[in-house]
């Protein structure tokens, strides 16, 4: 006796527009560490004050949160129910 087959209604999590959102947070939050790198260190007696710019402090960290918070819209959108 061959047992029936179901047909599977399988419906995948995220959408397209997910994926999108989830890949544009991902490349905010590498552009603000990469941001927030700085220079190597020229020594112990040298003291770089570029630690301290508007880059590093601010924008850096904004870019991560903003990353972050894009990832978690991402997760939460619901995707386009086609009909």
């Amino acid at each position: 006796m061959a047992k029936k087959i179901q047909e599977s209604s399988y419906t995948p999590l995220f959408g397209k527009e997910n994926y999108k959102w989830f890949f544009i947070g991902l490349l905010l939050i590498i552009l603000g560490f990469a941001l927030m790198a700085g220079g190597g260190d020229s020594g112990p007696h040298h003291f770089d004050e570029s630690i301290f710019s508007f880059r590093r402090i601010r924008l850096a960290p904004a870019l991560v949160w903003l990353g972050f918070l894009v990832e978690v819209y991402a997760i939460w959108r619901s995707p386009v129910k086609r009909k």
